[in-house]
Protein backbone atom coordinates (compact mmCIF):
# COMPACT_ATOMS: atom_id res chain seq x y z
CA UNK A 1 0.00 0.00 0.00
CA UNK A 2 2.92 2.46 0.35
CA UNK A 3 3.31 4.79 -2.56
CA UNK A 4 6.50 5.67 -3.02
CA UNK A 5 9.20 7.24 -0.39
CA UNK A 6 6.82 9.01 1.92
CA UNK A 7 7.89 11.62 4.32
CA UNK A 8 9.20 10.74 7.61
CA UNK A 9 9.14 13.76 10.17
CA UNK A 10 7.12 12.41 12.59
CA UNK A 11 9.62 10.51 15.32
CA UNK A 12 11.28 13.68 15.67
CA UNK A 13 8.13 14.43 17.58
CA UNK A 14 7.31 11.53 19.86
CA UNK A 15 8.18 11.56 23.37
CA UNK A 16 5.15 13.76 24.99
CA UNK A 17 6.24 17.41 23.94
CA UNK A 18 4.13 19.62 21.77
CA UNK A 19 6.82 20.98 19.05
CA UNK A 20 6.29 24.28 16.78
CA UNK A 21 8.86 25.26 14.40
CA UNK A 22 9.60 27.95 12.06
CA UNK A 23 10.91 27.38 8.33
CA UNK A 24 14.01 29.55 7.68
CA UNK A 25 12.31 33.16 6.99
CA UNK A 26 12.58 34.58 3.81
CA UNK A 27 12.61 38.10 5.35
CA UNK A 28 14.14 38.90 8.53
CA UNK A 29 12.10 39.43 11.38
CA UNK A 30 11.40 43.50 11.02
CA UNK A 31 9.83 46.41 13.60
CA UNK A 32 5.59 45.80 13.54
CA UNK A 33 4.20 47.69 10.81
CA UNK A 34 0.97 48.72 11.13
CA UNK A 35 -1.48 48.43 8.34
CA UNK A 36 -2.18 46.19 5.25
CA UNK A 37 -4.71 43.37 4.81
CA UNK A 38 -3.80 39.92 5.12
CA UNK A 39 -5.28 37.20 2.65
CA UNK A 40 -5.45 33.79 4.57
CA UNK A 41 -5.65 30.63 2.36
CA UNK A 42 -8.52 28.95 4.90
CA UNK A 43 -8.39 25.22 4.63
CA UNK A 44 -12.14 24.93 5.56
CA UNK A 45 -15.70 26.71 5.06
CA UNK A 46 -17.37 28.39 7.93
CA UNK A 47 -20.79 27.60 9.07
CA UNK A 48 -23.15 28.79 11.86
CA UNK A 49 -21.19 32.04 13.15
CA UNK A 50 -22.73 31.76 16.54
CA UNK A 51 -19.51 30.81 18.67
CA UNK A 52 -22.49 28.69 21.31
CA UNK A 53 -23.89 26.87 18.18
CA UNK A 54 -20.76 26.38 16.31
CA UNK A 55 -19.16 22.99 16.59
CA UNK A 56 -16.85 23.23 13.81
CA UNK A 57 -13.43 24.38 14.76
CA UNK A 58 -13.29 25.47 10.84
CA UNK A 59 -15.38 28.36 12.19
CA UNK A 60 -13.88 28.89 15.50
CA UNK A 61 -10.67 29.56 14.02
CA UNK A 62 -12.21 32.72 12.83
CA UNK A 63 -14.26 33.83 15.34
CA UNK A 64 -11.43 33.34 17.75
CA UNK A 65 -9.61 36.43 16.63
CA UNK A 66 -13.49 38.22 17.36
CA UNK A 67 -14.42 36.75 20.66
CA UNK A 68 -12.85 36.68 23.58
CA UNK A 69 -12.85 34.62 26.55
CA UNK A 70 -13.41 35.04 30.53
CA UNK A 71 -10.01 33.28 30.99
CA UNK A 72 -7.74 31.84 28.71
CA UNK A 73 -4.68 29.48 28.90
CA UNK A 74 -1.00 29.92 28.87
CA UNK A 75 1.56 27.90 26.51
CA UNK A 76 1.49 25.21 29.41
CA UNK A 77 -2.30 25.09 29.17
CA UNK A 78 -2.79 26.98 32.42
CA UNK A 79 -5.68 28.32 33.20
CA UNK A 80 -5.14 32.36 33.17
CA UNK A 81 -7.31 35.36 33.66
CA UNK A 82 -8.33 37.16 30.22
CA UNK A 83 -11.76 39.27 30.33
CA UNK A 84 -11.38 38.38 34.06
CA UNK A 85 -8.94 40.64 35.72
CA UNK A 86 -8.56 38.05 38.68
CA UNK A 87 -10.62 35.02 39.64
CA UNK A 88 -10.72 32.72 43.19
CA UNK A 89 -12.44 29.82 43.89
CA UNK A 90 -14.00 28.97 47.22
CA UNK A 91 -12.33 26.40 49.44
CA UNK A 92 -15.08 23.59 49.08
CA UNK A 93 -15.06 24.31 44.99
CA UNK A 94 -18.64 25.71 44.74
CA UNK A 95 -18.30 29.42 44.11
CA UNK A 96 -16.19 31.46 41.24
CA UNK A 97 -16.02 35.11 41.60
CA UNK A 98 -14.72 36.74 38.68
CA UNK A 99 -13.01 40.61 38.99
CA UNK A 100 -13.82 41.96 35.59
CA UNK A 101 -11.24 44.40 33.48
CA UNK A 102 -12.88 47.72 33.38
CA UNK A 103 -12.61 49.65 30.18
CA UNK A 104 -12.84 46.31 27.87
CA UNK A 105 -15.32 47.22 25.09
CA UNK A 106 -17.39 45.57 22.19
CA UNK A 107 -17.15 46.34 19.11
CA UNK A 108 -20.65 47.89 19.01
CA UNK A 109 -18.96 50.48 21.27
CA UNK A 110 -20.83 49.28 25.13
CA UNK A 111 -18.61 48.67 27.77
CA UNK A 112 -18.29 44.82 29.14
CA UNK A 113 -20.00 44.81 32.45
CA UNK A 114 -21.01 42.19 34.76
CA UNK A 115 -24.42 41.98 33.10
CA UNK A 116 -22.54 40.56 29.47
CA UNK A 117 -20.92 37.98 31.58
CA UNK A 118 -24.81 36.58 33.07
CA UNK A 119 -26.21 36.81 30.03
CA UNK A 120 -23.26 35.04 28.11
CA UNK A 121 -23.77 32.56 30.60
CA UNK A 122 -27.41 31.95 30.90
CA UNK A 123 -27.83 32.35 27.06
CA UNK A 124 -25.33 29.25 26.90
CA UNK A 125 -26.99 27.29 29.42
CA UNK A 126 -30.35 28.02 28.53
CA UNK A 127 -31.39 24.41 26.57
CA UNK A 128 -33.62 26.79 23.87
CA UNK A 129 -30.05 28.21 22.55
CA UNK A 130 -28.62 25.15 21.33
CA UNK A 131 -25.15 25.88 22.80
CA UNK A 132 -22.76 23.13 22.08
CA UNK A 133 -21.39 23.40 25.43
CA UNK A 134 -24.60 23.90 27.43
CA UNK A 135 -23.60 21.15 29.74
CA UNK A 136 -20.86 23.52 31.24
CA UNK A 137 -23.22 25.10 33.15
CA UNK A 138 -25.42 22.02 34.58
CA UNK A 139 -24.08 22.09 37.77
CA UNK A 140 -24.78 26.21 38.09
CA UNK A 141 -27.11 26.98 40.91
CA UNK A 142 -27.22 30.86 40.41
CA UNK A 143 -25.23 34.03 38.61
CA UNK A 144 -25.15 36.99 40.97
CA UNK A 145 -23.33 40.07 39.81
CA UNK A 146 -22.80 42.44 42.93
CA UNK A 147 -21.24 45.47 41.03
CA UNK A 148 -20.74 46.24 37.38
CA UNK A 149 -16.90 44.60 37.62
CA UNK A 150 -17.96 41.28 39.76
CA UNK A 151 -19.78 38.13 39.04
CA UNK A 152 -20.10 34.95 41.41
CA UNK A 153 -21.05 31.79 40.22
CA UNK A 154 -22.25 29.22 42.94
CA UNK A 155 -22.92 26.06 42.01
CA UNK A 156 -24.79 23.12 43.69
CA UNK A 157 -22.02 20.10 43.24
CA UNK A 158 -18.50 20.21 42.39
CA UNK A 159 -17.38 20.54 38.89
CA UNK A 160 -13.77 20.34 38.82
CA UNK A 161 -13.34 21.44 34.86
CA UNK A 162 -15.48 24.29 35.11
CA UNK A 163 -13.02 27.03 35.05
CA UNK A 164 -10.89 25.27 32.46
CA UNK A 165 -14.14 24.59 30.09
CA UNK A 166 -14.40 28.01 30.26
CA UNK A 167 -11.06 29.18 28.88
CA UNK A 168 -12.24 27.68 25.45
CA UNK A 169 -14.40 30.86 23.79
CA UNK A 170 -17.29 28.01 23.06
CA UNK A 171 -18.28 27.85 26.90
CA UNK A 172 -16.08 31.05 28.19
CA UNK A 173 -16.95 33.73 25.41
CA UNK A 174 -18.10 36.83 26.20
CA UNK A 175 -21.08 38.44 24.24
CA UNK A 176 -23.08 41.68 24.63
CA UNK A 177 -26.50 41.49 26.68
CA UNK A 178 -29.04 41.29 24.08
CA UNK A 179 -27.24 40.29 20.93
CA UNK A 180 -28.04 36.58 21.27
CA UNK A 181 -30.37 37.09 18.15
CA UNK A 182 -27.44 38.43 15.64
CA UNK A 183 -24.15 36.37 16.69
CA UNK A 184 -25.19 33.53 14.18
CA UNK A 185 -25.24 35.91 10.98
CA UNK A 186 -23.01 39.06 12.32
CA UNK A 187 -20.96 38.02 15.54
CA UNK A 188 -20.24 41.07 18.05
CA UNK A 189 -17.48 40.35 20.80
CA UNK A 190 -14.72 42.54 22.01
CA UNK A 191 -11.39 40.42 20.43
CA UNK A 192 -8.90 42.55 18.13
CA UNK A 193 -10.82 42.33 15.16
CA UNK A 194 -14.40 42.90 14.43
CA UNK A 195 -16.59 41.07 12.22
CA UNK A 196 -17.51 42.95 8.66
CA UNK A 197 -19.11 40.46 6.13
CA UNK A 198 -19.20 36.77 5.00
CA UNK A 199 -19.76 35.70 1.65
CA UNK A 200 -21.05 32.05 2.48
CA UNK A 201 -18.89 29.09 1.01
CA UNK A 202 -16.18 31.54 -0.19
CA UNK A 203 -14.73 34.32 2.20
CA UNK A 204 -15.46 36.03 5.77
CA UNK A 205 -13.47 39.75 6.51
CA UNK A 206 -12.03 40.88 9.79
CA UNK A 207 -11.70 44.52 10.40
CA UNK A 208 -8.77 45.70 13.56
CA UNK A 209 -10.78 46.96 16.24
CA UNK A 210 -8.95 49.89 17.40
CA UNK A 211 -10.65 49.54 20.70
CA UNK A 212 -9.47 46.60 21.81
CA UNK A 213 -8.47 46.13 25.71
CA UNK A 214 -5.26 44.20 24.88
CA UNK A 215 -4.08 47.05 22.18
CA UNK A 216 -4.81 47.10 18.47
CA UNK A 217 -3.55 44.70 16.11
CA UNK A 218 -1.36 45.29 13.68
CA UNK A 219 -3.28 44.46 10.43
CA UNK A 220 -6.14 46.36 8.90
CA UNK A 221 -8.09 43.36 8.18
CA UNK A 222 -7.91 39.59 7.64
CA UNK A 223 -9.75 37.95 4.56
CA UNK A 224 -10.26 34.41 5.11
CA UNK A 225 -10.66 32.43 1.90
CA UNK A 226 -12.27 29.64 2.14
CA UNK A 227 -10.26 27.48 -0.12
CA UNK A 228 -10.59 23.36 1.03
CA UNK A 229 -8.72 21.91 -2.37
CA UNK A 230 -5.29 21.60 -1.32
CA UNK A 231 -3.85 22.38 -4.68
CA UNK A 232 -5.38 25.42 -5.18
CA UNK A 233 -4.32 26.52 -1.75
CA UNK A 234 -0.98 25.83 -2.47
CA UNK A 235 -1.24 27.64 -5.60
CA UNK A 236 -2.39 30.53 -4.55
CA UNK A 237 0.05 31.04 -2.19
CA UNK A 238 2.87 30.44 -4.71
CA UNK A 239 1.43 32.93 -6.88
CA UNK A 240 1.36 35.47 -3.93
CA UNK A 241 -2.41 35.70 -4.12
CA UNK A 242 -2.61 34.55 -0.85
CA UNK A 243 -0.48 35.65 2.19
CA UNK A 244 -0.62 32.65 3.79
CA UNK A 245 -2.51 28.92 3.81
CA UNK A 246 -2.96 26.58 6.36
CA UNK A 247 -2.90 22.96 6.11
CA UNK A 248 0.08 22.90 3.37
CA UNK A 249 -0.99 19.43 1.16
CA UNK A 250 0.86 16.67 2.70
CA UNK A 251 2.74 15.50 -0.04
CA UNK A 252 4.37 18.85 -0.75
CA UNK A 253 5.52 19.89 2.74
CA UNK A 254 9.18 19.17 1.55
CA UNK A 255 8.79 21.26 -1.23
CA UNK A 256 8.07 24.17 0.61
CA UNK A 257 10.43 23.67 3.05
CA UNK A 258 13.17 23.88 0.80
CA UNK A 259 11.76 27.02 -0.99
CA UNK A 260 14.16 30.23 0.48
CA UNK A 261 11.03 31.97 -0.85
CA UNK A 262 8.52 30.81 1.23
CA UNK A 263 8.16 30.38 5.10
CA UNK A 264 6.92 27.38 6.81
CA UNK A 265 5.44 26.56 10.73
CA UNK A 266 4.74 23.22 11.58
CA UNK A 267 4.00 21.84 14.49
CA UNK A 268 2.45 18.85 16.63
CA UNK A 269 -0.55 17.99 17.05
CA UNK A 270 -3.34 19.94 15.17
CA UNK A 271 -5.93 17.84 15.77
CA UNK A 272 -6.64 13.61 15.68
CA UNK A 273 -8.86 11.48 13.69
CA UNK A 274 -10.88 8.79 14.31
CA UNK A 275 -13.52 6.18 12.66
CA UNK A 276 -16.79 6.34 13.14
CA UNK A 277 -19.50 4.17 14.19
CA UNK A 278 -23.58 4.38 14.31
CA UNK A 279 -23.86 2.02 17.59
CA UNK A 280 -27.72 2.28 16.15
CA UNK A 281 -26.75 0.87 12.81
CA UNK A 282 -27.46 -2.71 13.71
CA UNK A 283 -24.22 -4.66 13.32
CA UNK A 284 -22.26 -2.17 15.19
CA UNK A 285 -24.03 -2.79 18.21
CA UNK A 286 -22.29 -5.51 18.18
CA UNK A 287 -18.66 -4.85 19.42
CA UNK A 288 -17.25 -7.97 17.91
CA UNK A 289 -18.39 -6.16 14.55
CA UNK A 290 -16.52 -3.23 15.83
CA UNK A 291 -13.16 -5.15 17.01
CA UNK A 292 -13.19 -6.76 13.27
CA UNK A 293 -13.25 -3.07 12.10
CA UNK A 294 -10.35 -2.22 13.68
CA UNK A 295 -8.25 -5.32 12.72
CA UNK A 296 -9.06 -4.28 9.11
CA UNK A 297 -7.04 -1.24 9.19
CA UNK A 298 -3.54 -1.14 9.23
CA UNK A 299 -3.10 2.47 11.40
CA UNK A 300 0.73 3.44 9.94
CA UNK A 301 0.17 2.61 6.42
CA UNK A 302 -2.79 4.63 6.47
CA UNK A 303 -1.41 7.18 8.53
CA UNK A 304 1.30 7.03 5.11
CA UNK A 305 -1.09 6.20 2.25
CA UNK A 306 -2.98 9.21 3.38
CA UNK A 307 -1.14 11.67 5.51
CA UNK A 308 1.93 11.16 3.53
CA UNK A 309 3.32 10.84 7.54
CA UNK A 310 2.75 14.01 8.22
CA UNK A 311 2.01 12.89 11.98
CA UNK A 312 1.91 9.99 14.29
CA UNK A 313 -0.35 7.07 15.54
CA UNK A 314 -2.11 6.80 18.69
CA UNK A 315 -4.55 4.89 20.26
CA UNK A 316 -5.58 7.63 22.68
CA UNK A 317 -6.84 11.05 21.78
CA UNK A 318 -5.92 13.02 24.71
CA UNK A 319 -3.51 15.82 24.32
CA UNK A 320 -0.29 13.74 24.56
CA UNK A 321 1.84 16.13 27.06
CA UNK A 322 -1.63 15.64 29.12
CA UNK A 323 -1.12 14.19 32.61
CA UNK A 324 -4.66 12.06 31.33
CA UNK A 325 -3.12 10.65 28.34
CA UNK A 326 -2.93 7.17 28.90
CA UNK A 327 0.54 6.13 27.34
CA UNK A 328 -0.30 1.89 27.86
CA UNK A 329 -2.80 1.68 25.14
CA UNK A 330 -1.44 0.40 22.03
CA UNK A 331 -3.54 0.25 18.47
CA UNK A 332 -4.28 -3.51 17.29
CA UNK A 333 -2.55 -4.78 14.55
CA UNK A 334 -4.41 -5.36 11.30
CA UNK A 335 -4.77 -8.78 10.82
CA UNK A 336 -7.70 -9.73 8.24
CA UNK A 337 -8.12 -13.21 9.19
CA UNK A 338 -8.89 -12.21 12.42
CA UNK A 339 -11.41 -10.01 11.40
CA UNK A 340 -13.14 -12.53 9.00
CA UNK A 341 -13.64 -14.83 12.41
CA UNK A 342 -14.63 -11.77 14.29
CA UNK A 343 -17.66 -11.02 11.80
CA UNK A 344 -18.56 -15.19 11.76
CA UNK A 345 -18.79 -14.76 15.31
CA UNK A 346 -21.23 -12.01 15.00
CA UNK A 347 -23.07 -13.86 12.22
CA UNK A 348 -21.66 -12.06 9.36
CA UNK A 349 -20.39 -14.31 6.73
CA UNK A 350 -18.39 -12.85 3.38
CA UNK A 351 -20.71 -10.69 1.63
CA UNK A 352 -23.31 -10.55 3.91
CA UNK A 353 -22.44 -6.94 6.01
CA UNK A 354 -22.92 -4.20 4.31
CA UNK A 355 -21.79 -0.81 4.67
CA UNK A 356 -21.94 2.82 3.36
CA UNK A 357 -18.83 5.09 4.47
CA UNK A 358 -19.60 8.68 4.64
CA UNK A 359 -16.95 11.27 4.11
CA UNK A 360 -16.52 15.16 4.02
CA UNK A 361 -14.52 16.34 0.99
CA UNK A 362 -13.83 19.24 3.46
CA UNK A 363 -11.00 17.09 4.54
CA UNK A 364 -9.39 15.58 1.16
CA UNK A 365 -7.31 13.46 3.29
CA UNK A 366 -10.47 11.90 4.58
CA UNK A 367 -11.99 10.65 1.29
CA UNK A 368 -8.17 9.37 0.42
CA UNK A 369 -8.41 7.62 3.67
CA UNK A 370 -11.77 6.00 2.83
CA UNK A 371 -10.38 4.66 -0.55
CA UNK A 372 -7.89 2.55 1.02
CA UNK A 373 -9.72 1.39 4.32
CA UNK A 374 -12.49 -0.12 1.88
CA UNK A 375 -9.81 -2.29 0.01
CA UNK A 376 -9.47 -3.41 3.44
CA UNK A 377 -12.90 -3.55 4.14
CA UNK A 378 -13.54 -5.99 1.34
CA UNK A 379 -10.79 -7.89 1.52
CA UNK A 380 -12.62 -8.59 4.98
CA UNK A 381 -15.83 -9.99 3.15
CA UNK A 382 -17.66 -6.40 3.80
CA UNK A 383 -19.43 -5.09 1.06
CA UNK A 384 -18.36 -1.39 1.15
CA UNK A 385 -19.02 2.20 -0.83
CA UNK A 386 -18.43 5.29 -0.20
CA UNK A 387 -20.45 8.51 -0.23
CA UNK A 388 -18.44 11.93 -0.85
CA UNK A 389 -20.51 14.88 1.26
CA UNK A 390 -19.81 18.39 1.09
CA UNK A 391 -18.67 19.97 5.15
CA UNK A 392 -22.54 21.36 4.66
CA UNK A 393 -24.08 17.83 3.91
CA UNK A 394 -21.61 16.01 6.52
CA UNK A 395 -22.77 17.92 9.21
CA UNK A 396 -26.30 18.02 8.58
CA UNK A 397 -26.55 14.37 7.79
CA UNK A 398 -24.06 12.83 10.72
CA UNK A 399 -23.56 15.56 13.16
CA UNK A 400 -27.31 16.57 13.09
CA UNK A 401 -29.12 13.99 11.86
CA UNK A 402 -27.49 11.13 12.52
CA UNK A 403 -28.13 9.31 9.88
CA UNK A 404 -24.64 7.38 8.85
CA UNK A 405 -23.21 3.63 9.28
CA UNK A 406 -19.71 4.51 9.06
CA UNK A 407 -17.58 7.52 8.94
CA UNK A 408 -14.49 9.62 9.79
CA UNK A 409 -13.60 13.08 11.42
CA UNK A 410 -11.30 14.60 13.63
CA UNK A 411 -11.22 16.89 16.22
CA UNK A 412 -9.44 20.13 17.35
CA UNK A 413 -8.45 21.97 20.68
CA UNK A 414 -10.09 19.53 23.08
CA UNK A 415 -7.12 19.76 25.03
CA UNK A 416 -9.44 19.75 28.45
CA UNK A 417 -9.75 16.16 29.18
CA UNK A 418 -13.21 16.54 30.26
CA UNK A 419 -14.40 18.40 27.04
CA UNK A 420 -12.94 15.71 25.31
CA UNK A 421 -14.66 12.82 26.56
CA UNK A 422 -17.73 13.76 28.48
CA UNK A 423 -18.96 15.65 25.20
CA UNK A 424 -17.59 12.84 22.87
CA UNK A 425 -18.66 9.64 24.57
CA UNK A 426 -21.12 10.17 27.57
CA UNK A 427 -24.46 9.66 26.30
CA UNK A 428 -25.38 12.90 27.08
CA UNK A 429 -22.14 14.80 25.59
CA UNK A 430 -23.18 17.60 22.94
CA UNK A 431 -20.34 16.52 20.24
CA UNK A 432 -21.99 12.56 20.67
CA UNK A 433 -23.38 12.04 17.01
CA UNK A 434 -21.95 8.49 17.00
CA UNK A 435 -25.56 7.48 19.52
CA UNK A 436 -22.99 6.01 22.05
CA UNK A 437 -24.36 5.30 25.47
CA UNK A 438 -22.49 2.79 27.89
CA UNK A 439 -22.75 3.18 31.10
CA UNK A 440 -19.33 2.55 32.55
CA UNK A 441 -17.85 5.55 30.70
CA UNK A 442 -21.07 7.73 31.88
CA UNK A 443 -20.36 6.49 35.33
CA UNK A 444 -16.27 7.89 34.71
CA UNK A 445 -17.33 10.54 32.87
CA UNK A 446 -19.50 11.70 35.84
CA UNK A 447 -17.32 10.64 38.57
CA UNK A 448 -14.04 13.16 37.50
CA UNK A 449 -16.22 15.87 37.08
CA UNK A 450 -16.27 15.71 40.92
CA UNK A 451 -12.80 14.80 41.49
CA UNK A 452 -10.80 17.08 42.44
CA UNK A 453 -7.84 15.68 42.80
CA UNK A 454 -5.46 16.33 39.29
CA UNK A 455 -3.82 12.61 39.50
CA UNK A 456 -7.24 11.13 40.50
CA UNK A 457 -8.72 12.70 37.69
CA UNK A 458 -6.32 11.93 35.37
CA UNK A 459 -6.68 8.26 36.76
CA UNK A 460 -10.09 8.44 35.80
CA UNK A 461 -9.89 9.23 32.58
CA UNK A 462 -7.04 6.53 31.87
CA UNK A 463 -9.95 4.43 32.49
CA UNK A 464 -12.20 5.92 29.97
CA UNK A 465 -9.81 5.48 27.45
CA UNK A 466 -9.47 1.75 28.10
CA UNK A 467 -13.55 1.76 27.74
CA UNK A 468 -12.87 3.33 24.61
CA UNK A 469 -10.55 0.75 23.58
CA UNK A 470 -11.44 -2.21 24.60
CA UNK A 471 -15.07 -1.96 23.52
CA UNK A 472 -14.00 0.25 20.58
CA UNK A 473 -16.73 2.53 20.54
CA UNK A 474 -14.50 4.29 17.90
CA UNK A 475 -11.47 3.83 16.41
CA UNK A 476 -8.79 6.28 17.65
CA UNK A 477 -6.22 6.32 14.45
CA UNK A 478 -3.47 9.43 14.77
CA UNK A 479 -2.55 12.93 15.92
CA UNK A 480 -2.10 15.11 12.55
CA UNK A 481 0.48 17.82 11.86
CA UNK A 482 -0.62 21.37 11.95
CA UNK A 483 1.39 23.22 9.29
CA UNK A 484 1.62 26.88 7.96
CA UNK A 485 3.21 28.60 4.66
CA UNK A 486 3.57 31.91 4.15
CA UNK A 487 4.97 34.60 2.10
CA UNK A 488 8.49 36.66 3.26
CA UNK A 489 6.56 39.39 4.32
CA UNK A 490 4.30 37.63 6.79
CA UNK A 491 5.59 38.70 10.67
CA UNK A 492 5.31 37.41 13.94
CA UNK A 493 4.14 34.13 12.70
CA UNK A 494 5.64 32.65 16.42
CA UNK A 495 2.24 34.17 17.96
CA UNK A 496 -0.20 32.96 15.28
CA UNK A 497 -0.74 29.21 16.64
CA UNK A 498 -2.97 29.01 19.90
CA UNK A 499 -1.86 27.32 22.80
CA UNK A 500 -4.17 24.64 21.83
CA UNK A 501 -2.64 23.53 18.45
CA UNK A 502 -5.59 24.80 16.88
CA UNK A 503 -6.95 28.23 16.77
CA UNK A 504 -5.25 30.99 14.36
CA UNK A 505 -4.38 34.44 16.43
CA UNK A 506 -3.73 37.62 14.36
CA UNK A 507 -3.42 39.83 16.78
CA UNK A 508 0.30 40.12 17.00
CA UNK A 509 0.49 39.55 13.31
CA UNK A 510 2.19 42.20 10.49
CA UNK A 511 3.08 42.46 6.76
CA UNK A 512 6.19 43.83 6.43
CA UNK A 513 7.33 46.09 3.80
CA UNK A 514 8.92 44.79 0.93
Amino acid sequence: MKRRDFLKTTSALMGGTILYGLGQPALAQSEPVKGGTLIWGHSETTQNLDMHQTGTASTGRVLQNVHDSIVTVDENLTVIPNLAESFEQSEDGLTYTFKLRSGVKFHNGKNMTSADVKFSFDRCRNPETGAVNFEVFNAVESIETPDDLTVVVTLDAVNAPFLSRLAENGAGVIMPEGSGDVQGTTPIGCGPFKFVRREFGNEVELERFDDYWGGPAYLDRVIAREITEPTVRLTGLRTGELHMINDIPADRIAEIEGDDSLQVVSWFPLNWDFVNFNHEFEPFKDPKVREAFDYMIDKEVLLEGALWGQGATTASPSYPTSASYNSDLGQRPQDIEKAKALLAEAGYGPGELSVVFKVTTNYPYHVESAQIMLEWFRLAGVDASIEQLTWSDWLSQVWVDKDFQISMMNFFTLWEPDFLYYSLWNTEGAFNYRKISHPKVDELTAQARVTVDPTERAAIYKQVQQVIHDDTLDIVLWFRNGTIGAQPNVQGLDTIVHPNGSNLRFHKVWLAEA
